[in-house]
């Protein structure tokens, strides 16, 4: 597993979750993260967002698929609107974790010259059970079990990331 970047600010930590649309997968991991964040009191010390690198769901709600696998497991989907991942968030974020590999080239193609390239990384890079396959597999072609399993890859990897979070 990978080392989260140290903060820019003594401030806090902040977080970016990208995907592709920002419709299912990085809002899931960012719905759960601050949900684990707020159940460890660490809500106020650690800022939470999410984007896809598409503009096509801009203002949309989370796909529906997503939005009922959270709330069948406590989580509130509800205040999701997708927005797009635009290049001031790298000076904004002192960590950007992508859900796989296209989202990271994607991500990397936005870098401003003086921006940090090693502040992105893999969400799954953090997923204890990962193995070698780094990528959050893409549910939205898939029915209600993809988004199932996806919200299990989540909640071990936020787990991971609280915990780090916690105790840096």
């Amino acid at each position: 597993m990978v080392d989260l970047p140290a903060p820019r600010t003594p401030r806090g930590y902040a977080l970016a979750l990208v995907c592709l649309g920002n419709i299912c997968r990085s809002p899931m991991a960012h719905v759960v993260l601050a949900h684990k964040l707020a159940a460890a009191g660490l809500a106020s010390q650690v800022a939470v967002a999410s984007s896809g690198t598409g503009d096509w769901h801009i203002g949309e709600k989370m796909d529906h698929r997503a939005a009922e696998s959270l709330a069948h497991h406590g989580y509130d989907p509800t205040v999701h609107r997708a927005q797009q991942f635009v290049g001031d968030w790298f000076t904004r974020y002192d960590a950007i974790l992508v859900m796989d590999a296209g989202n990271r080239r994607d991500v990397l193609r936005l870098t401003p010259a003086d921006g940090d390239r090693e502040r992105v990384l893999l969400f799954r890079a953090f997923d204890p059970e990962a193995g070698d396959d780094l990528d959050v597999p893409d549910p939205w072609y898939g029915d209600q079990r993809g988004f199932e399993a996806v919200l299990q890859i989540i909640e071990r990897t936020t787990d991971e990331l609280v915990t780090r979070l916690a105790d840096p």
